[in-house]
């Protein structure tokens, strides 16, 4: 069967997954009875939730005489050392943009990696039914967007078509009743324009992965595309280690894919994009070769971690009272298991209780976490930091190209918070009531700056952001929190009569009956200094009735925090308390008296 590898990349939310949908289930890959979830290819809860792909994800559909093998790709930055890698499988991409959004800085991004690794593109403008699509502009925005990043002639020759991935339908053409309910016109633009696998078939087996997976049968699984030649189940081969030195293994188990299914195969030919189990500790980028011909492929980069946060123990009184793994060897199983799959995450003992985590970004992070909670662990979290690079003894720090769209009412405050978070305007263009702002930040500008934004443009603004290189560091505290916090000074349940009594300091984020400790934070006070409140005090009760007898206490709602806002909330000094059941933002130092006089030193 002939074959064609393709990678679908986009910005994210430009509907990358549904059109894995389609594709899958109009090429005739699914039985007529199969029930096919929407989004089929977003396999875990949370990427369900959040709409977006957080792990590159195989597949492959039969079309015609042709084994079509499609990776869905990340479209988040924080996953893009994915989308580079993926860009060694394959021969050729789809870019999906969205017929009203048009190019957004990860647009850019993927598409950048793919010019530099040479692949044939094909775009696809989606959400053609949006009335707001615009997507005469929009093509002309891509090949704005292909000119400058240089692609070649060749490249600018791309063909173009329309779909609509949330109804299944496609055209060559933009006019929205040209639309037909079929996929064909892409899977022939993909035959017809991609590339068969440039592989030699008879040649000694080479084979590079490109992905880990993990599974606890087998341990990793090195998922990559076979660059030449072919290999057996039970085959001996030899690793060409990344540190230069070599190891011989038998394969255990061959995978290949179709649909949404991994299945066991005996055999693999060049080109074939599959999975080899057999060496527990398989990296990316080695080289897995025949007996005999032991020749290395060109390492695969891997991004670096830019953001990093310790994990510790759960310390608080609460401690133990939600979760069911709490210990420091529980936890750091858990963490080295996630380094197994994820190449882009590094651990780093700190001490007995406590761990460095380093990662690509606040999503990256957030979602171990998340996903750590939701397995029932209990773990303490501190403020995300930028990882300060030294080069030829001078410190760098990473920068991210930032771009906007807000409501014209919106641009001056958003401005003025970018200043103040060390942002550099690099453009500034209106259209349409709109105001489009193109910045480079620090990144650790942009922790926290999201929940902001949101509140600044009332949820009317877009946000987008993707890494771009390392600058020299900039002095000054980018990216603080200036507001200071109301702190419990004593452990109980919160009361409404204590509430109401501090509404006027500030904005609490517990309401009454909910266990309170000392050192544990309840509110956001209204100046720039931490408060130590009592939260748990009662009424005074006596047995004279009063004239003016107790009105019912009215609280304003707490403010609601999501794990991304606590995060993004909490200063150097703090702690986000994380259990199955509950966030809670907490003082480091939790005894009131010890964090006065430890603050009383810090000032000195």
């Amino acid at each position: 069967m002939k074959q064609r590898n393709i990678a679908i990349i986009a910005h994210v939310d430009h509907g990358k997954t549904t059109l894995v949908d389609q594709l899958l289930k109009q090429s005739g890959t699914f039985r007529e009875n199969e029930e096919v979830q929407t989004r089929a290819m977003d396999s875990n809860d949370l990427e369900r939730e959040r709409g977006i792909t957080i792990l590159a994800k195989t597949t492959a559909i039969n079309y015609k005489d042709y084994r079509i093998n499609i990776l869905d790709t990340p479209g988040h930055a924080d996953f893009g050392g994915e989308v580079e890698r993926i860009m060694n499988m394959v021969d050729g991409v789809l870019l999906v943009v969205d017929a009203y959004e048009g190019t957004m800085p990860q647009t850019r991004f993927v598409l950048k990696k793919a010019l530099a690794a040479g692949v044939v593109p094909i775009v696809v403008v989606n959400k053609i039914d949006k009335p707001s699509a615009r997507p005469q502009a929009v093509v002309d925005e891509v090949m704005d967007l292909f000119i400058e990043l240089g692609a070649s002639l060749e490249q600018l020759d791309f063909p173009v078509l329309y779909a609509s991935a949330l109804n299944g339908t496609s055209s060559n053409k933009p006019e929205v009743e040209t639309q037909k309910k079929t996929m064909d016109p892409i899977l022939d633009a993909v035959i017809e324009t991609i590339p068969a696998p440039e592989v030699d078939e008879n040649g000694p087996f080479q084979f590079q992965p490109a992905l880990l997976d993990y599974n606890d049968f087998v341990g990793r699984i090195g998922v990559g595309v076979v660059k030449r030649g072919h290999v057996k189940v039970n085959e001996t081969v030899t690793c060409m280690r990344l540190d230069g030195t070599t190891k011989q293994f038998r394969v255990q188990k061959i995978f290949g894919y179709l649909g949404l299914n991994k299945i066991e195969v005996n055999e693999a030919h060049a080109g074939d994009i599959i999975a080899i189990a057999g060496l527990p500790d398989i990296s990316v980028g080695e080289t897995i070769c025949a007996l005999g011909h032991e020749e290395a492929l060109p390492k695969l980069r891997i991004d670096e971690p830019t953001l990093q946060m310790s994990f510790g123990v759960n310390t608080s009184p609460f401690a133990g009272k939600e979760g069911k793994f709490l210990t420091a060897r529980k936890i750091e199983e858990r963490l080295l298991k996630e380094t197994e799959k994820d190449v882009s995450l590094k651990v780093k003992q700190l001490d007995s209780e406590s761990w460095m985590v380093s990662g690509r970004g606040e999503l990256h992070l957030s979602i171990l976490i998340e996903t750590m909670r939701r397995e029932g662990y209990e773990i303490q979290v501190s403020k995300p930091q930028i990882i300060i690079k030294e080069i030829e003894g001078k410190k760098y720090e990473p920068y991210e190209d930032v771009e906007i769209e807000v409501p014209e009412e919106y641009v001056g405050p958003v401005i003025e918070a970018l200043g103040n978070r060390g942002g550099n305007m690099e453009n500034m263009q209106p259209f349409d009531n709109q105001t489009k702002l193109l910045y480079t930040v620090p990144s650790r500008g942009l922790i926290g700056f999201t929940t902001e934004f949101m509140t600044l443009t009332k949820g009317y603004g877009i946000l987008s952001h993707a890494f771009k290189s390392y600058e020299p560091l900039t002095s000054g505290n980018i990216g603080e929190r200036k507001a200071g916090v109301l702190v419990a000074i004593e452990g109980g349940k919160s009361t409404a009569y204590a509430l109401g009594a501090l509404e006027d300091r500030g904005e609490m984020f517990v309401g009454p009956g909910v266990d309170v400790y000392e050192g544990m934070i309840v509110g956001e006070h209204s100046h720039e200094n931490d408060l130590a409140v009592n939260v748990v005090k009662g009424k005074k009760l006596t047995n004279t009735r009063s004239a003016t007898k107790d009105n019912t206490v009215v609280l304003k709602r707490p403010r609601e925090m999501s794990l991304e806002v606590c995060l993004d909330y909490i200063n150097e000094d703090e702690l986000v308390e994380i259990t199955p059941l509950n966030y809670r933002l907490r003082k480091k130092i939790l005894n009131t008296n010890e964090r006065k006089k430890f603050d009383t030193k810090k000032v000195k």
